[in-house]
């Protein structure tokens, strides 16, 4: 039976999932989902997708909570750690571009059991991301006025991003880069004005320097517990970077635009980060009022401005942020149901969440995975700032058992590869392997094992312990439990599915040559 690709099928055809069966170029799509996002639109989600609330507010509790050595050098640590995991993670997409991505990976390239619990694990990662994006712009709204009930705001945006995701997959690549476009833009602004600030271009503080690394307990505020509880603050700020590789299966020419998009991105999202946690340890001091309370947080961004001398180019730059974090939770929407959709595809799940839209869009896993996020919403009546800090830290342990699982996922489809004798079918090669898996999986399992140090010293605090701690036990007990129910077994490397989905250098499709090729690359580097 011959199959169809449905970027290139008719309409009807590709939306049938029985005639979607093999193809004489030996890869099967089985995603069913519609390849319509392009490199422009591909770029600037894998930017949107990690520069969010981590950076506008993480960063802001990390000064507050480790100091400005340990903000810069956990930001630095967790950044190389992204390093080595995207490196991983787009060798794999590029020759597997499906939406399941590294959930997928686990599956077919460890053991079924194994990808059963990361597939679930990261659905809810993006769920409680979404609903930490609700929850931040209840934090930030209070800049302006506390009298805006709690829930007004969130229930808004949650409305938005959820029309947004379900209208079709465009809708949300064109909204995903705009808003995407102007933080970044913000963030270059900001760059450059922290350094006209620390010069002393600002109102009444004069020529900064490096004194704020000086003061109190600065640069190290806490002691080996606030330095630890930075690692989780870090994570969940660069957390989302692997989930460019979700938009595989809805890329056009995965095998070409995927790589570009994992070497270009990192670079801008490191340079972003590690520069903008720089310009913030020198600039503002850990005790500033706000930076970190129960019910409210101020954005570091917001300070800058103000320290500037402009309230309203404060307020401006509220509102940006206010933009960013709808971009952030835009994005964790659409991953989250892309995940549910592949665990209803990979039989994880019941097959109702593979219901599509006619414009192949699966709305019964958008729907579930915002009603999880609006219903974990629902807990900022305890108060914004702290069910912020908790949702943050489920997030960060979640996205660190992710460049985990990734990083073993990697070394067993580099032995499938050589068993198979099929390495010289990658369209990308990790030049990092196999040391970058490697020190993917031993320093993530150690950040995940200190990083709590906070829930037990001075006091144990049984509420930290669990949003530090709970996803391990969760994560093993849901591996062995569906390794009993459907007595799987660990993937040889002889029998591993390298032909289902796979595209090679062949299935690229032809790049234009000459001065408007050119143009165009250097375009989508720039993601227009």
């Amino acid at each position: 039976m011959t199959a169809v690709d449905p970027e290139k099928a008719p309409r009807d055809v590709a939306t049938s999932p029985d005639t979607l069966t093999e193809t004489p170029s030996h890869f099967v799509n089985e995603d069913r989902l519609r390849r319509s996002l392009s490199a422009r639109q591909v770029q600037m989600i894998a930017i949107g997708g990690t520069i969010g609330t981590g950076l506008f507010l993480g960063t802001g509790k990390a000064l507050a909570t480790g100091g400005p050595a340990s903000l810069l050098i956990c930001y630095s640590i967790v950044g190389f750690i992204v390093f080595c995991t995207m490196l991983s993670l787009g060798e794999m997409a590029a020759f597997v571009p499906v939406a399941g991505s590294f959930c997928t990976f686990a599956g077919r390239y460890v053991d079924d059991a194994f990808g059963f619990a990361l597939t679930w694990n990261y659905w809810f990662n993006d769920a409680v991301s979404t609903a930490a994006d609700l929850v931040a712009l209840q934090l930030l709204i209070r800049y302006w006025s506390d009298s805006v009930p709690w829930y007004a705001l969130g229930i808004a945006v949650w409305v938005l991003i959820v029309l947004a995701n379900i209208i079709n997959v465009k809708a949300y690549g064109e909204l995903e880069y705009w808003l995407s476009l102007l933080k970044v833009v913000t963030i270059i602004i900001f760059i450059i004005l922290s350094i006209a600030v620390n010069a002393g271009g600002n109102d009444g503080y004069g020529y900064i320097g490096g004194k704020y690394w000086t003061i109190g307990d600065a640069p190290f505020v806490g002691g080996i517990g606030g330095f630890a509880s930075v690692f989780v603050t870090a994570s969940f700020a660069y957390g989302g970077t692997e989930s460019i590789a979700i938009t595989a299966g809805e890329t056009r020419d995965p095998a070409r635009t995927l790589p570009r998009v994992v070497k270009n991105v990192f670079w801008r999202i490191l340079l972003f980060y590690i520069l903008t946690a720089t310009m913030i340890g020198f600039n503002i001091p850990y005790n500033y009022p706000g930076l970190s309370t129960k019910s409210s947080r101020t954005s570091p961004f917001t300070i800058a401005f103000q320290m500037a001398g402009s309230k309203a180019a404060g307020s401006f730059v509220n509102a940006v942020i206010l933009t960013s974090v709808i971009s952030a939770g835009n994005h964790a929407l659409y991953a989250g149901s892309r995940l549910l959709y592949t665990l209803g595809s990979n039989g994880h799940a019941p097959k109702v969440f593979t219901k599509l839209t006619r414009y192949q869009v699966p709305w019964v896993s958008v729907m579930t995975t915002s009603i999880v996020s609006i219903v974990l919403f629902s807990l900022s009546f305890a108060g914004s700032g702290q069910v912020w800090t908790w949702l943050q830290n489920i997030v960060g342990v979640s996205n660190q058992l992710s460049w985990i699982c990734i990083g073993i996922a990697s070394l067993r489809f580099r032995a499938g590869l050589k068993a198979q004798g099929k390495e010289h079918l990658l369209p990308f090669r990790n030049w990092m392997y196999p040391w970058g898996p490697i020190i993917c999986i031993v320093l993530n399992t150690f950040i995940v094992l200190v990083q709590g140090w906070t829930a037990f010293s001075p006091s144990f605090a049984s509420v930290d312990f669990v949003s530090f701690y709970l996803e391990l036990p969760v994560f093993f007990i849901m591996i062995v439990a569906w390794k009993l129910i459907k007595k799987t077994k660990f993937r040889k490397a002889s029998e591993m599915d390298l032909e289902t989905d796979v595209y090679t250098k062949d299935d690229m499709e032809p790049e234009e040559k000459g001065w408007k090729g050119t143009g165009k690359r250097v375009a989508t580097w720039f993601c227009f």
